[in-house]
Protein backbone atom coordinates (compact mmCIF):
# COMPACT_ATOMS: atom_id res chain seq x y z
CA UNK A 1 0.00 0.00 0.00
CA UNK A 2 1.60 3.58 -0.78
CA UNK A 3 0.71 6.52 1.16
CA UNK A 4 2.17 9.55 -0.95
CA UNK A 5 1.88 12.83 1.13
CA UNK A 6 1.85 16.16 -0.63
CA UNK A 7 4.87 18.79 0.35
CA UNK A 8 5.04 21.97 -0.94
CA UNK A 9 7.42 25.62 0.62
CA UNK A 10 6.16 26.68 4.04
CA UNK A 11 4.02 23.33 4.58
CA UNK A 12 3.72 22.49 8.26
CA UNK A 13 5.84 20.05 9.89
CA UNK A 14 3.27 17.78 12.14
CA UNK A 15 1.10 18.16 9.22
CA UNK A 16 2.45 15.69 7.53
CA UNK A 17 5.54 14.49 10.16
CA UNK A 18 2.60 12.80 12.36
CA UNK A 19 0.49 11.08 9.85
CA UNK A 20 4.03 9.72 8.28
CA UNK A 21 5.14 8.29 11.99
CA UNK A 22 1.72 6.34 11.92
CA UNK A 23 1.82 4.85 7.83
CA UNK A 24 5.77 4.16 8.90
CA UNK A 25 5.31 2.47 11.82
CA UNK A 26 3.34 -0.46 10.24
CA UNK A 27 6.45 -1.07 8.21
CA UNK A 28 8.12 -2.02 11.23
CA UNK A 29 4.82 -4.25 12.09
CA UNK A 30 5.44 -6.47 9.12
CA UNK A 31 2.73 -4.60 6.70
CA UNK A 32 3.30 -4.19 2.97
CA UNK A 33 3.78 -0.19 3.13
CA UNK A 34 5.62 2.70 1.90
CA UNK A 35 5.47 6.50 2.64
CA UNK A 36 6.26 8.74 0.13
CA UNK A 37 7.18 12.36 0.07
CA UNK A 38 5.71 14.17 -3.74
CA UNK A 39 6.53 17.40 -4.50
CA UNK A 40 6.43 19.59 -8.01
CA UNK A 41 10.17 18.75 -7.97
CA UNK A 42 12.49 16.64 -6.44
CA UNK A 43 14.47 19.46 -5.01
CA UNK A 44 14.99 20.58 -1.53
CA UNK A 45 11.96 22.70 0.30
CA UNK A 46 11.63 24.45 3.52
CA UNK A 47 8.78 23.56 5.78
CA UNK A 48 7.24 26.10 8.26
CA UNK A 49 9.00 26.26 10.82
CA UNK A 50 12.61 26.08 8.68
CA UNK A 51 12.60 22.07 8.56
CA UNK A 52 13.89 21.35 5.16
CA UNK A 53 12.90 18.11 3.47
CA UNK A 54 14.34 16.48 0.12
CA UNK A 55 10.92 14.66 -1.39
CA UNK A 56 11.18 11.25 -2.83
CA UNK A 57 9.36 12.32 -5.93
CA UNK A 58 8.58 15.02 -8.36
CA UNK A 59 5.10 15.14 -9.31
CA UNK A 60 6.30 13.36 -13.09
CA UNK A 61 8.03 10.94 -11.13
CA UNK A 62 5.53 9.58 -8.35
CA UNK A 63 4.25 6.70 -8.82
CA UNK A 64 0.31 5.94 -8.44
CA UNK A 65 -1.46 6.15 -5.00
CA UNK A 66 -3.73 4.17 -2.70
CA UNK A 67 -3.95 7.38 -0.22
CA UNK A 68 -3.11 10.91 -0.51
CA UNK A 69 -2.39 13.10 2.21
CA UNK A 70 -2.53 16.77 1.86
CA UNK A 71 -1.10 18.79 4.70
CA UNK A 72 -2.03 22.00 5.73
CA UNK A 73 0.63 25.27 6.57
CA UNK A 74 1.28 29.14 5.23
CA UNK A 75 1.60 27.01 1.81
CA UNK A 76 -1.46 26.45 1.01
CA UNK A 77 -2.59 30.00 0.14
CA UNK A 78 0.03 30.28 -2.88
CA UNK A 79 -0.25 26.79 -3.64
CA UNK A 80 -3.91 27.28 -4.14
CA UNK A 81 -2.96 29.36 -7.45
CA UNK A 82 -0.78 26.66 -8.55
CA UNK A 83 -2.17 24.63 -11.58
CA UNK A 84 0.91 21.97 -11.30
CA UNK A 85 -0.31 20.79 -8.01
CA UNK A 86 -3.62 21.09 -8.26
CA UNK A 87 -3.82 19.09 -11.17
CA UNK A 88 -1.61 16.43 -9.80
CA UNK A 89 -3.44 16.04 -6.68
CA UNK A 90 -7.10 15.81 -8.76
CA UNK A 91 -5.29 13.23 -11.13
CA UNK A 92 -3.46 11.47 -8.33
CA UNK A 93 -6.71 11.71 -6.28
CA UNK A 94 -9.15 10.42 -8.64
CA UNK A 95 -7.92 6.66 -8.73
CA UNK A 96 -7.02 6.56 -4.42
CA UNK A 97 -9.03 4.47 -1.79
CA UNK A 98 -8.74 7.23 0.31
CA UNK A 99 -8.12 11.33 -0.32
CA UNK A 100 -7.13 12.55 3.24
CA UNK A 101 -6.23 16.49 4.37
CA UNK A 102 -5.01 17.83 7.82
CA UNK A 103 -4.72 21.48 8.90
CA UNK A 104 -5.68 23.70 6.04
CA UNK A 105 -4.86 20.66 3.44
CA UNK A 106 -8.76 21.35 3.09
CA UNK A 107 -7.79 24.04 1.24
CA UNK A 108 -6.12 22.51 -1.40
CA UNK A 109 -8.61 19.84 -1.86
CA UNK A 110 -11.37 22.25 -2.08
CA UNK A 111 -9.47 23.86 -4.61
CA UNK A 112 -8.72 20.52 -6.75
CA UNK A 113 -12.64 19.74 -6.37
CA UNK A 114 -12.62 17.09 -3.84
CA UNK A 115 -15.13 18.67 -1.27
CA UNK A 116 -18.27 19.63 -3.44
CA UNK A 117 -21.18 18.56 -1.07
CA UNK A 118 -18.67 16.88 1.53
CA UNK A 119 -18.80 17.35 5.20
CA UNK A 120 -14.89 18.60 5.68
CA UNK A 121 -13.06 20.35 8.63
CA UNK A 122 -9.84 22.40 8.76
CA UNK A 123 -7.79 23.92 11.72
CA UNK A 124 -10.09 25.93 14.35
CA UNK A 125 -8.37 29.39 13.16
CA UNK A 126 -9.35 29.15 9.67
CA UNK A 127 -13.10 27.91 9.46
CA UNK A 128 -14.66 30.71 8.47
CA UNK A 129 -11.88 31.26 5.65
CA UNK A 130 -12.78 27.86 4.71
CA UNK A 131 -16.80 27.98 5.00
CA UNK A 132 -15.91 31.63 2.40
CA UNK A 133 -14.63 29.85 0.27
CA UNK A 134 -16.05 26.50 -0.04
CA UNK A 135 -19.78 27.30 -0.14
CA UNK A 136 -20.82 23.84 -1.53
CA UNK A 137 -19.14 22.26 1.66
CA UNK A 138 -20.44 22.12 5.08
CA UNK A 139 -17.81 22.91 7.23
CA UNK A 140 -17.30 21.20 10.87
CA UNK A 141 -15.77 23.19 13.51
CA UNK A 142 -16.38 20.38 16.52
CA UNK A 143 -14.55 16.98 15.39
CA UNK A 144 -11.07 16.26 15.33
CA UNK A 145 -11.45 14.50 11.88
CA UNK A 146 -14.31 14.64 9.66
CA UNK A 147 -14.71 11.36 7.74
CA UNK A 148 -17.43 11.61 4.63
CA UNK A 149 -17.09 8.86 2.40
CA UNK A 150 -13.38 8.30 1.20
CA UNK A 151 -12.79 11.83 1.82
CA UNK A 152 -11.19 12.73 5.49
CA UNK A 153 -10.08 16.27 6.65
CA UNK A 154 -8.70 16.94 10.16
CA UNK A 155 -8.17 19.69 12.24
CA UNK A 156 -5.55 21.34 12.58
CA UNK A 157 -1.89 19.96 13.01
CA UNK A 158 -1.95 17.21 15.47
CA UNK A 159 -5.47 15.94 14.60
CA UNK A 160 -3.43 14.79 11.70
CA UNK A 161 -2.28 12.01 14.21
CA UNK A 162 -5.92 11.14 15.34
CA UNK A 163 -6.73 10.88 11.64
CA UNK A 164 -4.19 8.57 10.39
CA UNK A 165 -4.88 6.27 13.55
CA UNK A 166 -8.00 6.21 12.31
CA UNK A 167 -7.57 5.62 8.79
CA UNK A 168 -5.42 2.44 10.05
CA UNK A 169 -8.30 1.00 11.67
CA UNK A 170 -10.40 1.37 8.50
CA UNK A 171 -7.71 -0.03 6.45
CA UNK A 172 -6.44 -3.23 8.21
CA UNK A 173 -8.08 -3.52 11.69
CA UNK A 174 -8.63 -1.40 14.97
CA UNK A 175 -5.82 -3.83 16.58
CA UNK A 176 -3.43 -2.31 14.41
CA UNK A 177 -4.09 1.04 15.02
CA UNK A 178 -3.85 0.75 18.83
CA UNK A 179 -0.33 -1.44 18.18
CA UNK A 180 0.61 1.35 16.20
CA UNK A 181 -0.79 4.15 18.63
CA UNK A 182 1.09 2.02 21.69
CA UNK A 183 4.07 2.18 19.61
CA UNK A 184 4.37 6.12 19.21
CA UNK A 185 3.47 5.96 23.14
CA UNK A 186 0.99 8.38 21.52
CA UNK A 187 -1.10 9.20 25.16
CA UNK A 188 -2.01 13.02 24.63
CA UNK A 189 -1.49 14.53 28.18
CA UNK A 190 -1.31 18.03 27.58
CA UNK A 191 0.94 19.61 30.72
CA UNK A 192 -1.46 22.91 31.12
CA UNK A 193 -4.40 21.69 29.87
CA UNK A 194 -5.51 20.22 33.61
CA UNK A 195 -3.98 22.78 35.48
CA UNK A 196 -1.12 20.44 36.59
Amino acid sequence: MIFGILLFDEVEELDFAGPWEVFGSLAKMGKDVEVLGIAESAQPLRCANGLRVLPDHSFASAPALDVVLVPGGMGTRREIENPALLDWLRDAGKDCSWVTSVCTGSLLLHAAGFTSGRRITTHWGFVDDLRERAKDATVLDDARFVADGNLVTAAGVSAGIDMALWLVGQIWDVELARTAQRYMQYEPDPPYAHGH
